[in-house]
């Protein structure tokens, strides 16, 4: 029940992203084309990329959800990291063709953009960091990395907008003032909205990458996955423990060490007890537990 919610809310994100995304595009756009604001043109291509951004989470979402089955016994949650990569590569070409574009422009006539691209830009701002508020901390919630990208997403928006802000303006009070210089302020904004969503797509597809790939948690990380096996009377060693991430949530492999005089249906019932108690902590989906004879001269 508990995985079920967890899929509406994410779910529920990932819709409003794309609606969201879908409507700051098509103003930004159709007012950037206007207003003639090179800055606003890349801002929407930016928002429209957040648009196949939030669909690939709520497609990872989608497969991460389902349960496990006999090709993956694991379940599916590395499907969540997967999508994450495929937002920051999106984010990486994106920020290319806004480079792209804004370069090409200062070879173009240009002339200063209107007003409206202003009002546009302070709209999106404020859309986009609520976004970005919203899914962060839903993200953080669920430990969804694919959420919790998709948020930055949002928030690499905010800064090109601003940037983007910046620009428009000095292009417009260039204008006014008959500072002919002034106009390349905005194709400038747009070379430099490019270098940021550009920088986040780095950051943030090295960090999917690191996830994706099989790492297990640090000892201090582990800490309360230790604390909780040898909380059970019979254990008397941990021997390993390797906690390994598979998404939003952690497969433990585990090997203890029991009294060597007992029975294997004792052993077994032990390490039962040890298995259900690992399972009622967070994020714990499957645990795999070894039994050992105890040998109090072997260092664990």
């Amino acid at each position: 029940m508990e995985h079920e919610q967890r899929f509406r809310q994410a779910k529920t994100a990932a819709i409003v992203g794309i609606a969201g995304n879908m409507a700051l595009a098509a103003v930004k756009a159709a007012v950037g084309v206007w207003s003639q604001s090179q800055a606003l043109i890349a801002d929407a291509a930016h928002s429209a990329s957040d648009v196949a951004g939030s669909f690939a989470v709520w497609v990872g979402l989608r497969a991460a959800a389902r349960p496990p089955d006999e090709d993956h016994p694991y379940g599916h949650g590395k499907a969540e990291s997967i999508a994450a990569i495929i937002v920051a590569v999106l984010l990486f070409l994106v920020g290319i063709e806004i480079g792209r574009s804004a370069f090409l422009s200062f070879f173009a006539p240009l002339s200063p953009p209107g007003a409206a691209a202003i009002y546009v830009l302070l709209l999106s701002i404020a859309v986009k960091e609520a976004m970005f508020r919203y899914k962060y901390r839903l993200g953080k919630k669920l430990n969804s990395d694919a959420l919790i990208i998709n948020a930055y997403e949002h928030r690499s928006d905010v800064f090109s907008s601003f940037a983007a802000l910046i620009g428009v303006g000095a292009a417009i009070v260039g204008g006014k003032w008959e500072i002919d210089w002034l106009v390349y302020a905005d194709p400038l904004a747009g070379l430099f909205v490019s270098l940021l969503v550009l920088k986040m797509a780095w950051d943030l597809g090295r960090q999917s990458v690191h996830t994706a790939i099989d790492h297990v948690l640090h000892e201090e990380e582990a800490g309360y996955l230790r604390e909780a096996v040898l909380s059970i009377p019979d254990v008397r060693q941990i021997n390993e423990l390797h906690a390994r991430e598979h998404g939003h949530y952690v497969i433990v492999d585990l090997k203890i060490a029991v009294d060597p005089q007992l029975t294997v249906e004792e052993g077994h019932r032990i390490g039962k007890k040890v298995k259900e108690k690992l399972l009622t902590l967070p994020r714990v989906r499957n645990v795999m537990v070894h039994i050992n004879p105890y040998n109090p001269e072997k260092k664990p």
